[in-house]
This record gives C-alpha cells, structure tokens and sequence, in this order.
C-alpha cells in the first residue's frame, strides 16, 4: 500500500503550487498521485477549494 502520510516535505511542496497548478493536478492527476490520496489530498483539497477558492471559469477554460 502506497503511503500518503502529510510529511513537512509535501505539505511545503503543496504550499508553493500555485492555484492554477493545483487545479491542473486536481483536474489531471493520475490515480494514485500522492498529492490527491489520504492525509495529502486531503490537506490539497482543503488548501485548493477552502484558502484559495478552487476553480474559476478562467482557469477552467485555460485547463480544457
């Protein structure tokens, strides 16, 4: 089973996306991509739809 632990070193790597990194990854990660599993994607999201508002209609339509 792959470990998805929130380390010092991906909440920091998650911290410096930028919103619309964060919403390509959202939108494009493969399965199983750390950022989006257990207690990581569970950090992204709240930091991707709760501090930074999530997706716009701009960063949609630039994402396709």
């Amino acid at each position: 089973m792959e470990d998805y632990a929130l380390t010092p070193e991906r909440k920091a790597e998650i911290d410096a996306m930028s919103r619309r990194e964060m919403c390509y990854t959202w939108r494009f990660a493969a399965s199983g991509d750390w950022r989006i599993m257990g207690d990581c994607g569970a950090y992204f999201q709240k930091r991707l739809f709760g501090k930074l508002g999530g997706f716009t209609p701009e960063i949609s339509k630039s994402l396709g």
